[in-house]
């Protein structure tokens, strides 16, 4: 019989044997009675703090002895069938070939699975190729030189392409989440993330995974188009019926809207078109940046150092108080680089990223505090698109702050608790083109006094940071969308243009590349549905 077996303890240096040897314990068996064992998950326990990490694993183990195995709910169970995977039925194409906005992990999932059908989608971006894209970035980072259309956050792999490239997983598909990974171990990714409790894939690795999945969109029949910008909607009696793409007007009946939420310049254009928006709450702060050799002590201990073990990440939250909010870090990235962002001229924000290795010196993560429509003017003619301009008005801040060069405004978290400017920042810095800047100044009072109180308390679970150890960078305002464009529940289109699918993070109801990609494959298995 096949059996899974949960809360496998094993020390950090396991071989195979290691396993099938605890595996044998558990099941009071001799280890010649077990077979293929196949490992499905592993994570690392780090909570004890005089004993060494280990790991837990998780599998599956074909047990084939006489007696019967001691099964316990939860830790030995009969293997369950395996998780059924999405099939993409084979579908006649349609007259106008689906139109497919954003090469994202949204817009590229999406454009596979109406490829894999047969329906040879469109898929344009109105950035550069992952190659040329990576130059540009790189002139960014250097020299401050901005491509209004190709840049961090628009271009093929969308802005997750230079990310940390976390896959977290919270969608309760596990079909749609095994068929999703398995594209990308076939695109290159590796294996591991099949197993991996808190898989990435790190910027490197993404920019070669990504043309291979746009080639395989090719092979299909699709066609990808870069330098190609969604300038309007044909709609007639609230359905569409074509897309003006570059000047070039398309007739087409399905638009896979995949544009990311940094494309304010098509949210406008939806608004103008009468396409149903909603403001939403998002999220601002700070990333705080700190080094990574005492964020790995802080979690490991004294074994730090273990040659298994990998950067150590953090998840810190506080609840809210009667005077603050709740505050919580959000995008950790280990061995990482804190980096700055702009998509419009005189606008500037910032992120984190990795490299597979996450092998730098500094470890980052963006502290974030909620923000809502109570804390802006919600009116005029695009009322939905108010959180924008907040957006805007502390971006336009923060690259004035930074210079006006889109050099990143930063100040030591020590001088941000105080309330003082910065005399200067550190050498010891991911990012060399920040500047020493009153980070407090950038950001509305009520998330600034929330940053305050909580900061220090957060820090606390992280054994060994001091607040001198910390550098903040301002602003960070991209964390999610604060914009929603109202879908139906069941068809995913537009609740007032029947083929539009709003889709990813620009839709309002995706954060991060996997959520990104999974609706991005459901809006396309929805499309297909409709018409079998």
């Amino acid at each position: 019989m096949r059996l899974r077996i949960n809360q496998i303890s094993v020390k950090l240096d396991y071989e195979k044997q290691d396993v099938l040897a605890t595996i044998a314990r558990l099941l009071i068996c001799r280890e010649e009675e077990l077979d293929r064992l196949v490992l499905l998950r592993k994570s690392i326990d780090a909570r004890g703090k005089d004993v060494p990490p280990r790991f837990v694993l998780s599998a599956e183990v074909d047990y084939l002895g006489e007696a019967t195995p001691p099964l316990a709910p939860g830790r030995i169970d009969l293997a369950a069938p395996p998780v059924p995977i999405p099939v993409i039925p084979h579908i006649a194409p349609r007259e106008h070939r689906p139109i497919v906005v954003g090469a994202g992990p949204a817009g590229l999932v999406a454009a596979l699975t109406l490829a894999e059908a047969g329906w040879k989608p469109l898929l344009i971006e109105r950035g550069a190729d992952v190659q040329v894209r990576s130059d540009q970035v790189e002139m960014f980072w250097q020299e401050g030189v901005l491509n209004l259309d190709s840049n961090v956050l628009y271009g093929e792999g969308g802005a997750g392409l230079f990310s940390d490239g976390k896959l977290t997983a919270r969608s309760k598909d596990r079909g749609a989440i095994h068929r999703l990974f398995q594209i990308l171990v076939d695109c290159g990714a590796s294996p591991d993330i099949l197993i991996d409790a808190e898989p990435h894939l790190g910027s490197d690795v993404l920019s070669r995974i990504i043309p291979t999945l746009r080639n395989r969109i090719q092979e299909l029949g699709g066609e990808v188009r870069f330098g190609a910008h969604l300038e309007g909607l044909h709609i007639e009696d609230g359905a569409l019926r074509g897309v003006t793409v570059s000047g070039e007007e398309i007739a087409t009946d399905q638009c896979f809207l995949a544009t990311g939420h940094s494309a304010r310049d098509i949210y406008t254009m939806l608004a103008e078109s009468g396409v149903p928006l909603a403001v939403k709450p998002f999220a601002v702060g700070v990333r705080a940046e700190m080094p990574q050799s005492l964020l790995n002590i802080a979690q490991y201990g004294r074994w730090a150092k273990h040659p298994r073990l990998r950067s150590a990440g953090f998840r810190l939250t506080r609840k809210p108080g009667q005077t603050i909010r709740g505050c919580y870090s959000f995008c950790t990235c280990p061995g990482g680089l804190v980096m700055s962002c702009a998509s419009s001229d005189g606008l500037l924000t910032t992120n984190g990223m990795s490299y597979s290795s996450r092998a730098k010196p500094f470890g980052n993560a963006a502290i974030l505090v909620p923000v809502g429509p109570d804390d802006y003017p919600v009116g005029g003619p695009h009322a939905a698109l108010a959180g924008v301009d907040f957006q805007r008005t502390m971006e336009r801040a923060a690259f004035l702050a930074g210079g006006g060069n889109y050099g990143l405004p930063a100040q030591p978290l020590i001088d941000f608790l105080k309330g003082r400017k910065p005399a200067g920042i550190s050498e010891a810095r991911s990012c060399k083109r920040a500047v020493p800047a009153n980070v407090a100044s950038l950001l509305p009072d009520d998330v600034v006094r929330t940053l305050r109180s909580t900061l220090p308390k957060m820090l606390r679970e992280l054994n060994g940071i001091r607040h001198e150890d910390v550098l903040l960078y301002g602003v960070e305002t991209r964390s999610s969308s604060p914009v929603r464009i109202l879908r139906d529940p069941e068809t995913r289109q537009s609740t007032g243009v029947r083929g539009l699918y709003p889709m990813g993070e620009g839709s309002g109801y995706t954060g991060g590349i996997v959520s990104s990609a999974l609706d991005g494959m459901e809006c396309a298995r929805r499309a297909l549905q409709s018409v079998t």
